[in-house]
């Protein structure tokens, strides 16, 4: 068995997975709130949920590189109740990160959905403009005339 230099790292890998955990629950919540926000069409705090989900990307990646560097050893057998929670928590945070991976890939496709019903009413929108008829002040059609005027060099 290690010396207590090993229990303090594995405790410290432990204490680093929770933080993952943590983190990566958090990270669900917003893409979840994230989806049902792009679903329902009122994309207003979409803005604000992309800030949220990058400040937690930045998260989980320190946690993710600090895990890394606790991981024990292969063939370093963590003793007791760490070794136990520890890979119930990697199991969990693989199963969390799989999901958060999903979520992820359906809302790209949902935001290129809007993106290109978008482009197709701003593109109705302009031909529309192109081929209208404008009013003047009294209300009556005018059609803009182009080229010059009669009498005119």
């Amino acid at each position: 068995m290690g010396g207590p230099s090993s229990l303090s790292t594995t405790a410290d890998w432990a204490s680093c997975l929770r933080a993952e955990h943590d983190a990566l629950q958090s990270f669900l919540a917003v893409l979840e709130n994230e989806q049902r926000t792009l679903l329902s069409g009122q994309t207003e705090t979409l803005i604000d949920l992309a800030d949220h989900k990058t400040r937690l990307v930045e998260q989980l990646t320190q946690l993710a590189e600090q895990r890394r560097k606790l991981q024990p050893a292969p063939g370093v057998a963590p003793a007791g109740k760490e070794d136990g929670d520890s890979r119930q928590l990697w199991t969990a945070i693989r199963q969390m990160a799989s999901r958060a991976e999903q979520l992820n890939r359906t809302n790209g496709e949902l935001i290129q959905i809007k993106l290109r019903h978008n482009q197709q009413a701003l593109t109705v929108l302009h031909n529309a403009a192109q081929s209208a008829t404008l009013y003047g002040p009294d209300g009556q059609a005018s059609i803009p005339v182009a080229g010059r005027t009669l009498g005119s060099v």
